[in-house]
């Protein structure tokens, strides 16, 4: 009888670690009143938006500085410029217009994947932002 509980534990333990293993990177969330704070102090953070291509294109505007990138090429891009010249402990946000900010939490484990230490998710996307009066500006022409 005791082997049967041997093998039990041996099971239960093997679960967590399979589970632990597929466990994606936690990701970090900041909310638009501290990603407001650190932008007047002029703090480093390069600002990624995500918003589909067609929320982009109909929209005039985006947070002051940010670099707007498709989803869906992200990967690609880590090793061009822009983002292969940040350097990997540069703090970066990144926003959608997502109900659940799904773009910008799928985009910022992309970027923990390829190396990046101090991603983070902006809370409430753009539509936080809006409401929340932070500084924009005329979205690039594409």
């Amino acid at each position: 009888m005791m082997w049967k509980y041997f093998v039990f534990v041996f099971l239960v333990g093997l679960s967590v670690i399979t589970t632990q293993a597929q466990t994606p990177p936690a990701v970090d969330m900041i909310t638009a009143d501290a990603l407001k704070t650190k932008m007047a102090a002029n703090q480093p953070v390069v600002i990624i938006d995500v918003r589909s291509s067609e929320g982009y294109a109909a929209s005039t505007t985006t947070i002051k500085g940010a670099i707007h990138f498709k989803l869906r090429k992200l990967k690609y891009r880590l090793s061009y410029p822009p983002l292969k010249d940040v350097p990997k402990d540069r703090e970066i946000v990144t926003y959608c217009a997502c109900p659940k900010d799904q773009a910008s939490i799928a985009v910022a484990k992309i970027l923990q994947e390829g190396g990046f230490k101090r991603v983070r998710v902006l809370q409430g996307g753009w539509t936080e932002w809006q409401r929340a009066n932070g500084p924009v500006e005329p979205r690039a022409k594409t």
